[in-house]
């Protein structure tokens, strides 16, 4: 097991657009491995390859109760449908919430760890993590969907160690 290191705001890896995957190779199946760790290490949802530090298009997403993490490299969003309110937290800005509209349901493709196309369709938390996660590889954090700043609050320290649906 290997942790990674998270990068946090104001890291400009953070902003950049992460380049497509063209090899899978078996240093590809370390990182993924790598941020498996990382992400279950911070209590994560999901874990976008720059945000520690490789702006490659891989995102990794375990959603509690399922016994299924998602590797996806190169992930694209095809189809959004609907709108709902979330409230959503992210380890690459710690201590903070936000609100903000993401889709009721979302349609993805990607290609899995062995290099085979998925389809994914999704709602609820999985629709939001992979939104959020896909965001991230494009250099958007959840911060640039708030409605205003008012939306977006700090925890309470207690709180802050007992963040869900982070990504």
């Amino acid at each position: 097991m290997a942790l990674l290191n998270l990068r946090t705001l104001p890291d400009p890896v953070l902003r950049q657009k992460a380049r497509r995957v063209s090899k899978i190779d078996d240093s590809l199946q370390k990182l993924i491995d790598d941020m498996i760790d990382t992400m279950r290490d911070a209590s994560g949802v999901g874990l976008a390859a720059n945000q520690v530090g490789v702006l490659q298009r891989i995102v990794v997403i375990e959603i509690p109760e399922e016994d299924e993490v998602r590797v996806l490299i190169n992930p694209e969003i095809v189809r959004r449908e609907g709108e709902r309110v979330v409230e959503e937290g992210c380890l690459s800005i710690p201590g903070y919430r936000g609100e903000l509209t993401r889709s009721l349901k979302v349609r993805a493709r990607a290609l899995d760890r062995d290099g085979k196309p998925v389809r994914i369709k999704a709602e609820g938390l999985l629709a939001q993590a992979l939104e959020h996660e896909t965001d991230h590889i494009n250099g958007t954090l959840y911060i640039d969907h708030l409605e205003s700043p008012d939306k977006l609050w700090k925890l309470e320290p207690e709180q802050a160690g007992a963040q869900s649906e982070e990504s």
